[in-house]
């Protein structure tokens, strides 16, 4: 018996190191691969949400009707150098996609070093640069896969949130999307967000 709590003790020990181990990695891998945000300016937070004010913002946007898969690679090739002066740009985050009657689109941001002049052109026609407007935006954090399930059931809660403490939604909430497929779901940063009224 004394021998076999030896072995538990060890294998415990073992267990614990290679768990400390890979949370290790992952926190220094995520702070290694930092990306740039858009910066804000933060208004009010609560137990559910926080308004944030954001300058505008120079992205490049795509629209389909069926996979989000080849909205990404669209995109991600637009900074690849598939564009007029062959560049690649650095990505960032966050990944920003939102849903209408035309289809599923998704929104890079684009560095904040580049200018409308500065920017190079996409290539195609279903990859355009756009401005995404300033303003305040009501957001809500949480972590897990980035589904429409876990999204809805948050974006949800966001609106609720909002509407008990009178606060005025504009358009539809979009999803902000901060980490790659591989990240461990309780390591994911995950945001649903409104454009709001805010005076």
């Amino acid at each position: 018996m004394k021998g076999k709590s030896v072995n538990m003790l060890h294998r415990t020990s073992i267990y614990n190191f290679i768990s400390a181990t890979l949370t290790i990695f992952f926190v220094s891998t995520s702070n290694a691969m930092a990306y740039e945000e858009p910066e804000y300016k933060l208004i009010k937070s609560t137990d559910v949400y926080e308004i944030r004010h954001y300058e505008e913002r120079l992205a490049v946007k795509t629209t389909q009707s069926k996979s989000q898969i080849g909205a990404f690679r669209r995109l991600f090739n637009y900074i690849s150098g598939s564009n007029e002066s062959s560049s690649k740009i650095a990505m960032t985050v966050p990944v920003i996609q939102s849903k209408d009657i035309s289809g599923t689109s998704m929104i890079f941001f684009l560095p904040k070093i580049f200018t409308k002049q500065s920017a190079p052109l996409p290539d195609g026609d279903d990859v355009e640069l756009i401005t995404v407007k300033g303003g305040f935006y009501a957001i809500t954090k949480y972590s897990g896969r980035s589904t429409d399930r876990n999204y809805i059931k948050h974006s949800t809660r966001l609106f609720e949130a909002l509407r008990k403490d009178n606060i005025l939604t504009i358009g539809d909430p979009v999803m902000a999307t901060y980490n790659g497929p591989f990240t461990l779901p309780f390591m994911r940063r995950n945001e649903a967000m409104y454009r709001v009224n805010w005076k």
